[in-house]
């Protein structure tokens, strides 16, 4: 699986700067290099903000221009990136056993995500991904609606944190991340639904995804191979990631849990429905 060719080319040619063969194709390459660019400075603006999303926001049109694996290479190059970028300032706000636990686990997760990764269905990774999203949705509604229902206006939750579902929690993101770039999903519904305070979150989101997205880079580059055309585009999207994360990074400081709540499941219901749309509609012109 190789990223869209006239996409590489264009790139290929734009980073050595050349030109004549390739001016023709620029025009209708350039419009699409926009829409990647924004949807990249938009998505790290989310994440900044929010402490998830990048992937979230930004896997599904990767996948509408490329196909699923330099897609999911994508996201994950530039949020190895972009986390270390905005973990800066939270610092503080850590948990670090939990961290640490969350990322052990991820570590027994990920090869099974790598090896389903190799062998999976594109369709199927699409429609996975969609599922998940949708599905993080779903209960991040259930859990606001019950929290906003609970006495005295306390937040509820639906269990007690513990060493053993911190691994476990780690591990389906580890399978997760390597499977369809998106290691985030589960350890935040995890964390969510115990009660996390949302500042802890954030950051301890933010730290395992700069540890996660690491470990996953470099497995994927030393077991599936990441193209020369992949890294190009990393390189040439991953500065409008760092504008955006930067963007966000005030915005997130004075974000409030309502709102946080509000902007969370409303990307990603959106997110959800396009990507298992595109799935669908993909399956049904095979």
């Amino acid at each position: 699986m190789n990223m869209n060719p006239g996409f590489g080319s264009w790139l290929i040619g734009m980073s050595l700067g050349g030109g004549g063969g390739l001016h023709g194709m620029a025009s209708g390459m350039f419009g699409m290099f926009i829409v990647l660019a924004a949807t990249t400075f938009g998505a790290a603006l989310i994440y900044a903000v929010t402490g998830f999303g990048f992937a979230v926001l930004a896997a599904p049109l990767f996948l509408l221009f490329t196909d699923p694996a330099p897609a999911i290479q994508l996201v994950i190059i530039i949020s190895t990136a972009l986390s270390i970028v905005v973990l800066r300032g939270l610092l503080p706000a850590i948990a670090p056993w939990l961290l640490l636990r969350l990322a052990l686990g991820s570590l027994v997760g990920l090869p099974l995500g790598l090896v389903a990764f190799r062998y999976a269905d594109p369709l199927l990774v699409r429609a996975a991904a969609g599922a998940m999203i949708f599905g993080f949705a779903i209960l991040m509604a259930v859990s606001r609606r019950r929290s906003g229902q609970s006495d005295q206006g306390k937040h509820s939750t639906a269990f007690a944190m513990s060493p053993g579902l911190d691994l476990a929690a780690g591990a389906v993101s580890g399978i997760a991340g390597a499977l369809v770039g998106q290691p985030g999903p589960p350890v935040l519904i995890y964390l969510l639904l115990a009660g996390t305070a949302a500042r802890t979150v954030r950051a301890t989101l933010l730290a395992f995804f700069a540890l996660s997205y690491g470990v996953t880079l470099a497995s994927h580059a030393a077991t599936i191979g990441i193209s020369a055309p992949t890294w190009l585009a990393a390189g040439i999207l991953v500065p409008f990631a760092f504008l955006g994360g930067l963007a966000g990074r005030p915005i997130g400081d004075r974000l409030g849990a309502e709102a946080f709540a509000k902007l969370a499941i409303a990307l990603l219901a959106m997110a959800g429905v396009y990507t298992l749309g595109a799935a669908a509609v993909a399956l049904a012109t095979a």
